[in-house]
């Protein structure tokens, strides 16, 4: 066990030491190694249970807890999907603290791969040489994008890889066309902290590029009555999970992602799915240099009961620009479907692991959050 190492920050950590925490007093550790070193702690000790908090990105934060067993099948799945074997090197660079980061650590130690492990920054690469072999990794969108737009010479470093896996937010359109760029396969993730990460994958680059979800084996998933969709497998326990999510079942192993029961704005008595308006306004935005960030929320009306409005980061746009964005959203959607008014943020809030909050941004701006 001697021989087996971790890298952390450019420290190596050898798994008998970390299993006896016998290096605390001569490394000096920041909170994040020390958190990241914990887990790592108890996974080579055999804990069974982990605790974790959903991540808040739609709503508050709730505890919940994870065994070994679930940890150890999501991870399996992973290790299948990517064909990964012992001595492939895992680049770690999401917040180890949650279920995103946490299962890499997790596929590390099953499969017996070299564990490459850096802070989580928007351009983690710049923390590694350009000649470091790096067989597998997982991304949130922002990261893909400063490596490509930042660093264009990491390409080939992407381009090694057996696989990346990319999820925590939306891939826009734009962004999407960026990821044709890198050779290495792309899988966008469906999943969720309660399904220990991910359940299913999207090809998103390459001739191979799909728009619908594959189901990894041996879940099951249904749609209830709500259309949401519903799992059910080793990583929930065999209990049913009732999702948020409105989908459209195309096998009992294929669903395309509609958008959240809870993302459905009844305008005029019409039903308008936000991620439908989304998609256009980031098509309409993707000519930009700097794309900003946004989101569409509904707000109360006198008249259409709610309204679509869009809220977007920065700095207000002159008239112009505005409604150069009107008129080809315009083309994009129908009338109903249109926001009917723009607010500005000079900032959005975030959740502890870097997502955008909408409550908390709508809050700030004095709107309405719910």
């Amino acid at each position: 066990m001697a021989e087996k190492y971790l890298l952390l920050n450019g420290n190596k950590f050898y798994y008998d030491e970390i299993a006896a925490y016998s290096f605390r007093n001569s490394i000096p550790l920041n909170g994040y190694e020390t958190k990241t070193l914990e887990f790592c702690n108890q996974w080579l000790n055999g804990v069974q249970e982990f605790p974790m908090h959903t991540s808040g990105s739609t709503g508050l934060p709730k505890p919940i807890s994870l065994t070994r067993s679930q940890l150890e099948a999501s991870a399996r799945r992973t290790i299948k999907l990517l064909q990964l074997k012992a001595g492939n090197c895992a680049f770690i660079c999401l917040n180890t603290d949650f279920i995103a980061g946490m299962m890499m650590l997790v596929r590390g130690f099953m499969a017996d791969l070299q564990m490459t492990i850096v802070a989580p920054i928007s351009n983690p690469l710049t923390l590694v040489s350009r000649e470091e072999r790096i067989d597998f990794a997982s991304f949130v969108p922002l990261q893909l994008h400063t490596i490509l737009h930042d660093t264009p010479e990491a390409l080939p470093q992407l381009n090694r890889m057996k696989g990346i896996l990319v999820g925590g937010a939306p891939v826009n359109p734009a962004q999407q066309r960026e990821l044709q760029r890198v050779e290495a396969p792309i899988y966008l993730t469906y999943g969720m902290t309660e399904t220990a990460s991910h359940i299913a994958v999207r090809r998103i680059n390459g001739p191979k590029a799909t728009d619908y979800y594959e189901v990894l084996d041996n879940i099951k998933i249904g749609i209830d009555k709500r259309g949401c969709l519903t799992i059910q497998g080793d990583i929930t326990n065999q209990e049913l999970l009732f999702t948020n999510d409105i989908v459209e079942l195309l096998t009992p192993t294929h669903f395309r992602w509609i958008g959240r029961a809870d993302n459905t704005i009844n305008t005029g008595g019409v039903k308008v799915q936000v991620e439908k308006v989304e998609v256009a306004v980031a098509e309409a935005l993707s000519e930009n240099e700097q794309p900003p960030r946004f989101f569409v929320a509904a707000q109360p009306d006198e008249v259409l009961g709610e309204k679509i409005v869009l809220i977007m980061e920065g700095k207000q746009h002159t008239e112009a620009a505005e409604e150069a964005l009107f008129a080809k959203l315009q083309h994009a959607l129908k009338k109903f479907e249109l926001p009917k008014q723009i607010f500005y943020s000079a900032s959005f809030s975030e959740t502890a692991t870097g997502k955008l909050s909408r409550p908390n941004t709508l809050r700030k701006l004095g709107l309405q959050a719910d």
